[in-house]
């Protein structure tokens, strides 16, 4: 089994490495994350995690090295430490934002297979969606690495011009998502429920709606349908959303942070 290190023990990094020891496809001890501060990463030492500031060391040390740095960040990291690569030995995934292939490839600059994943912060609990594409990797290490973040949710395969709207719609999603039902929670208040109650109901309905879809491979208006009766509450509901611009909203939000994202 490979040996995997992470460099930037950051939100996603960290996250990354909480997936993969909760799914066991790694042992922790084979395990290592690196960050310039080391002491927010003491709760992944605990658990058999080696947590170093040494990046050089990480990457010698690993075969698979996932780069989860800060985008502005990640020319400056990958000069210092592109000699430490070697083509015959690593794999490297790039989980940065906005970073193309090409760019990688011109950092690095001497043949290492590299991938771009696209996952989202569920992959601490093992849900994710990561969207994936590389600069011809061979089966076996397209096979490896679909496997890898097989364990944390789901795995995509797609072209990489997509991979911007990839981030938006999965990425930042999941904040889209929280924004529902911290919404859905304000209303379960006004309506009766303490806070907490309410919270708890409109996540698990969030879930539930979402299973529905994917474990019965559904388009979402099928879902709708069963729960809209005639002169219903719901349906009246779901009008006065639309009347308030619910849907178009949404799709505004997602085409503006797709915006964002390209300049």
């Amino acid at each position: 089994m490979k040996k995997v290190a992470i460099i930037g023990g950051g939100n996603l990094g960290a996250s990354i490495a909480e997936g993969l020891i909760k799914s066991n496809f790694i042992k922790a001890k084979d395990i290592t994350v690196t960050r310039r501060n080391i002491k927010p990463l003491d709760y992944l030492a605990k658990q058999g995690v080696n947590v170093t500031s040494d990046n050089s060391k990480a990457i010698t040390d690993n075969e698979v090295i996932i780069v989860a740095v800060k985008p502005y960040n990640v020319k400056d990291v990958l000069d210092n430490l592109k000699k430490e690569f070697n083509p015959k030995k690593h794999i490297v995934i790039s989980v940065v934002t906005g970073v193309s292939l090409s760019e990688l490839i011109t950092i690095l600059d001497h043949g290492v297979t590299i991938f771009r994943a696209m996952p989202n912060t569920a992959i601490a609990i093992q849900e994710s969606v990561t969207c994936l594409c590389h600069n011809g990797a061979s089966k076996k290490q397209v096979d490896y690495v679909i496997e890898l973040f097989n364990q944390l949710g789901i795995t995509i395969s797609i072209d990489e011009k997509l991979m911007d709207a990839a981030t938006v719609l999965g990425a930042c999603g999941i904040a889209y998502a929280l924004r529902f039902i911290r919404a859905a929670t304000q209303g379960g208040i006004e309506i009766g429920f303490d806070a907490k109650t309410a919270s708890l109901i409109a996540a698990q309905t969030v879930k539930g709606a979402a299973e529905l879809l994917l474990k019965g491979n559904r388009h979402p208006e099928e879902e709708i349908d069963k729960v809209t009766t005639p002169k219903g509450c719901t349906i009246a509901g779901l009008n006065e959303m639309e009347h308030q611009g619910f849907s178009s909203s949404l799709i505004k939000g997602i085409c503006t942070s797709f915006e964002k994202i390209g300049k």
